[in-house]
């Protein structure tokens, strides 16, 4: 937008937002369709609070907190609707999510299907991260991540071709200062993408959420390794990158999650690649 505007409230989106029949995406809790605001295009998220009203209206408040900064989706407004519906209006990327990166950049930008490109694409995602883990009251995990694509499912590409998380309904937060630690829901995790501490660990036993430890926000410095081999891709080059990104990569993957660096050192560690390699 060329100007500052309140939020929008319920008078305002019936007045003078737009709901096309043309749906963005589907979810679990919610569905997104195009719409216009006057002469910008924005993102409809149709919510059902009748499931997961919890999960909805904390990613309603964490918009609400976290918005202003340029890498998060940036909020139009909202409306809840007597405790059954609610519309939350955010800004529209037409490229859509991160998770269709490669295509994108294959089929609608070729001049800048790119090492320099990807590596920006790395850095940037490195960068949300160290912002969330940096919250003056605790840092905030990404729990809706338990493969690559689904990580990347939860950003959206802008038309300069960067980076903004667009899903923050599940953010929980570690909160170090009264040692609160945080799960990624209640049922069991499994796979290589998880951190060994999402693991359950008695092996002897089914699975009882109650149980299962704890844990921060190091269990997404694990992830960082996979979600930038995926953006890196097979770009020209690559091979050369990812060994220079060997070390600090092997770091992210140390079974103890103490032992892993910050977000903030890893982009130092990429800030010092790129130089290197003058990307």
């Amino acid at each position: 937008m060329n100007s500052c505007h309140l939020w929008l409230t319920c008078t305002d989106i019936k007045k003078d937002v737009n709901i096309s029949s043309i749906v963005l995406g589907i979810g679990a809790q919610k569905i997104v369709k195009e719409g216009r605001w006057h002469q910008y295009p924005v993102a409809v998220n149709v919510l059902d609070l009748t499931h997961y009203s919890e999960d909805l209206m904390y990613g309603l408040e964490m918009l609400k907190l976290l918005s202003s900064q340029p890498k998060i989706i940036q909020l139009v407004g909202w409306c809840v609707d007597n405790g059954s519906l609610a519309v939350v209006i955010t800004e529209k990327h037409s490229l859509g999510s991160a998770d269709n990166v490669a295509s994108v950049l294959e089929h609608h930008f070729p001049q800048h299907n790119t090492l320099a490109t990807r590596f920006r694409l790395c850095f940037e995602f490195v960068f949300i991260l160290h912002f969330l883990h940096s919250q003056p009251g605790g840092s905030y995990v990404m729990c809706d991540t338990n493969d690559p694509m689904k990580t990347l499912s939860q950003f959206l590409l802008t038309d300069n071709l960067t980076l903004v998380l667009n899903d923050v309904d599940a953010l929980p937060q570690v909160r170090r200062g009264s040692g609160h630690l945080i799960k990624c829901g209640k049922v069991e995790l499994s796979g290589p993408y998880v951190a060994p501490e999402q693991l359950w660990p008695f092996d002897e036993m089914p699975f009882i959420d109650t149980m299962m430890p704890s844990y921060d926000e190091k269990v997404d410095i694990w992830k960082i390794p996979d979600v930038c081999n995926v953006l890196i891709g097979d770009a020209h080059g690559a091979g050369a990158l990812k060994l220079h990104l060997f070390n600090i990569h092997s770091q992210c993957r140390e079974l103890e999650p103490s032992k892993r660096p910050t977000a903030e050192k890893i982009l130092q560690v990429y800030d010092s690649i790129k130089r290197t390699l003058k990307l």
